[in-house]
């Protein structure tokens, strides 16, 4: 994810959208402020609360900040995510979507030792959602794969391997049923694999990647896949290291990244100074390591793990009983 530009002041599009997405947001940003980084934030709207208020959940406003931002931070939204989400990534071809999944200390993490990245196919597969109308017979969805975008995202997988010391790609199919299109994936996946000799290949159908999560999740060091199977393991990864509190995520294009917390807006606890800001955080560190920024990246993510190990200052879905401000308070003390 590293990046060689560096500048003076960094100009961050901040999308806080609904729910808890504006606490966790003020959260991280002011931990951001504490770094020894200049940022200019430009705030855009979007989300539930944005079409109850414009009639749109996108304005166009927030898409021209974000293309002319060097990255974009987003909170979280609610019934619109998609129509907010996926339309980022489509007009800002985001093709692909990282997900880390990795085990921190005092959580409900059910092993110690993950620590692995999926890399999601972000533009086509299924989440086109290219569908007919419904017929007397039913309903029909096309599942498109092209060889230009599995190709990219497959060799992105290796270079994110490559860069960060992993020494293992797995590629996630369904090539046994989805003879065409899967197995287009799984071939085009061992042609990109030959490019990088050094690193270590194996591929798994989907169901039993599923499996292999509960049974040997330290196996895995990247893992690439399309992109409805890549959420659905993102959220089962999630669900290995405590829940989706903790897992940040990063859309990344060829003009532009766009990071946010997989978790979603939490209506129920909005504005209660309740929520965990952690997934937003560890997000924001994936932007820092984005925009090159890799010792304030170590610095934000040290503090984060001191907070964890000391267990003093935990939110309520960590087992403890501090505010979003309490925790976010003590990240900032440990910087």
């Amino acid at each position: 994810m590293n990046t060689s530009k560096t500048k003076d002041k960094y100009q961050i599009a901040v999308v806080p959208g609904d729910g808890i997405g504006k606490e966790v947001m003020k959260a991280t940003l002011d931990v951001l402020d504490a770094l020894d980084i200049d940022f200019e934030y430009v705030y855009g709207d979007a989300g539930d609360e944005c079409l109850e208020k414009t009639g749109t959940a996108l304005p166009k406003e927030t898409l021209d900040i974000i293309r002319e931002a060097d990255a974009c931070l987003f909170g979280a939204a609610g019934e619109t995510a998609a129509d907010v989400i996926v339309k980022i990534r489509q007009e800002m071809k985001m093709f692909a979507n990282l997900r880390p999944v990795k085990a921190y200390p005092n959580t409900n993490s059910l092993f110690d030792n993950i620590d692995f990245m999926i890399v999601r196919e972000n533009t086509e597969g299924m989440y086109i959602a290219d569908e007919e109308s419904y017929t007397d017979e039913g309903a029909i969805a096309r599942r498109i794969i092209t060889r230009e975008a599995e190709r990219r995202i497959i060799d992105y997988a290796f270079k994110y391997a490559k860069d960060n010391g992993k020494r293992k790609v797995t590629a996630v199919h369904k090539a046994n049923v989805l003879k065409k299109t899967d197995g287009l994936f799984r071939e085009i996946f061992y042609e990109v694999a030959k490019d990088y000799p050094d690193i270590a290949t194996e591929d798994f159908y989907v169901d039993a990647t599923a499996m292999y999560l509960i049974t040997q999740p330290e196996s895995f060091e990247v893992i690439v896949t399309t992109n409805l199977f890549g959420d659905i393991l993102s959220d089962e990864g999630a669900g290995l290291v405590g829940g989706l509190g903790l897992i940040p995520s990063a859309n990344i294009g060829e003009d532009g990244a766009l990071f946010e917390p997989v978790h979603g807006s939490a209506p129920d606890i909005a504005g209660q100074n309740k929520a965990n800001p952690i997934a937003m955080m560890l997000s924001a560190i994936m932007m820092l390591r984005y925009l090159g920024e890799n010792n304030e990246a170590d610095k934000f993510e040290a503090s984060i793990l001191k907070v964890l190990n000391d267990a003093n200052t935990l939110t309520g879905d960590l087992g403890g009983s501090a505010t979003t401000d309490e925790l976010t308070g003590e990240v900032i003390n440990n910087l």
